[in-house]
């Protein structure tokens, strides 16, 4: 956190734990960061509330590995985290879903994906996360149905802040910290200016080699190690 601005709260969206090494130390440093959360795919897993089914098999390697290897009192916090959407006092008109506002384990990845969220919900904003993808759809014509952030480098700390439009409404992913899947391999995450009404969406790079050899020295897959470099 020390990329960000000042803020005034954090909401964490979900999938906290299943792919890095560290699953005791994230749980302590997100429960640090602050106290909302929802859930994600990868925390049901872990926490024996789902099956693994729809897994690929590395994901379901590291979902056994991470409830084998979490502390009773964090394996319990995962089972009690709540689904989404919740609301959060102080914050009007949004919403914070891990999926989708309609389904926790829906993935909004297109345009098209987006059209039943806005037709069956009138909230103006949902934050979500799960595709791991930064960036938002919107209803507003002039975004032409969705908004990637435009960065100029590829290896430096950057912002991109998008303004909003009221009367609209907006599905908005910040991105990934830890797991980004668009390509960029810099931690992703964003602050909503509630004054302002923008999205400030933010790219920090960090030591991507040292969470890498921490994932082979626990003989996770080494899939899960590679694909930090190339964002993917």
């Amino acid at each position: 956190m020390a990329f960000a601005p000042d803020h005034d709260l954090v909401v964490n969206l979900g999938d906290i734990v299943g792919y890095g090494a560290n699953p005791n130390e994230v749980i302590d440093r997100a429960r640090g960061l602050g106290k909302h959360f929802v859930r994600g795919n990868h925390d049901k897993a872990a926490a024996g509330l789902s099956d693994l089914k729809e897994f690929n098999p590395v994901a379901g390697f590291a979902a056994l590995w991470t409830r084998d290897h979490v502390s009773a009192e964090n394996l319990q916090w995962l089972k009690e985290l709540p689904q989404g959407p919740i609301s959060i006092d102080g914050i009007q008109g949004a919403q914070f879903v891990h999926g989708s506002p309609l389904d926790e384990d829906d993935y909004l990845v297109t345009a098209r994906d987006a059209v039943e969220p806005f037709l069956m919900t009138s909230i103006p904003l949902t934050f979500f996360g799960h595709s791991h993808v930064q960036g938002a759809f919107s209803s507003n014509p002039a975004d032409g149905g969705s908004m990637r952030p435009a960065y100029r480098t590829a290896n430096k700390g950057e912002v991109f802040t998008w303004p909003l439009k009221k009367g609209m409404q907006y599905l908005i992913n910040p991105g990934s910290v830890g797991q980004p899947r668009d390509g960029d391999w810099r931690a992703a995450f964003a602050v909503f200016d509630g004054t302002q009404y923008t999205v400030s969406f933010y790219r920090t790079p960090y030591d991507v080699e040292q969470t890498q050899e921490r994932i082979l020295a626990a003989d996770l897959p080494p899939r899960l190690a590679s694909r930090l470099s190339a964002g993917r």
